[in-house]
């Protein structure tokens, strides 16, 4: 079953004189349960997307369905309503919290605005968030800027679920962590899509990410979808430059200890 389809997305912005193409004429689905990986260099559109996908921006055409509904033409309180079933999560974990915000407040806002747990309920319905990504029930006290980064973005997760959304768009969410920390993320993204069907699309200019949870890959260059396909077969085999370019952009030790780019 599609998810979420996208047809002709075009986005455009002007820098100095010039007219630059974010977006140009992207289109693609997503079905239910899958994760779709979005490669690219930087600049080559990929956030831009992201931000349209999530009418944090507007397209100048084309279209976008999700859920059966004409996600662009929704609007006011019709629009808020339905932003449950569509979440976020971003690359940065300092800045996606308020400076002041406890775990409990930052999980109390979308149970209370979406009216998903009555105020009696929130609480229970926090620590069992808290419980799902990994952390105690008590941690919901703890000030956000008194977290590690791994926690934070687990914090990030906790928020993203608990409006039980259909998709999350993740933009970047793991590039600011160490290895061992965003491994375990991933773990646990993979996890929360065995459980409870959600699907992902899934940024990153790291293929070795990608890879590790995705079923399905585009590659961005300059506003373009420039291939699209299996994740394993075009990271295996890519065909376009900046599939190439992002493949031998990946280093790996060879036994030896020299270096290898590979994925």
């Amino acid at each position: 079953m599609t998810l979420l389809s996208v047809e002709n997305l075009r986005k455009h912005y002007s820098s100095g004189d010039r007219d630059v193409a974010a977006v140009d004429g992207v289109s693609f689905s997503l079905s239910a349960g899958e994760t779709l990986g979005i490669a690219g260099a930087s600049g080559s559109g990929k956030s831009t997307l992201a931000r349209l996908i999530l009418r944090l921006a507007e397209p100048e055409a084309g279209t976008i369905h999700f859920e059966g509904q004409n996600w662009l033409a929704l609007q006011g309180a019709k629009l808020r309503g339905n932003r449950a079933r569509m979440q976020m999560v971003f690359q940065d974990i300092h800045g996606a919290f308020h400076p002041t915000a406890t775990v409990g407040s930052v999980l109390d806002d979308p149970l209370r605005i979406h009216r998903i747990a009555t105020k009696k309920d929130r609480p229970g319905e926090i620590a069992r968030l808290l419980d799902r990504v990994g952390l105690a029930a008590a941690d919901a006290h703890r000030p956000v800027h008194q977290l590690s980064g791994g926690q934070r973005q687990r914090v990030a997760i906790a928020r993203a679920i608990s409006t039980r959304p259909s998709l999350i768009v993740l933009d970047e969410a793991v590039s600011a962590l160490d290895v061992q920390v965003r491994n375990r993320i991933l773990k646990l993204l993979v996890e929360l899509q065995r459980e409870q069907g959600i699907s992902y699309l899934f940024i990153s200019h790291d293929l070795a990410v990608l890879r590790a949870v995705s079923h399905r890959l585009a590659i961005m260059d300059t506003g373009r979808i420039v291939e699209y396909g299996r994740t394993t077969d075009m990271i295996d085999s890519p065909q376009s430059a900046a599939g190439h370019a992002l493949v031998s952009a990946v280093p790996r030790l060879t036994l030896a200890g020299r270096p290898k780019n590979t994925v």
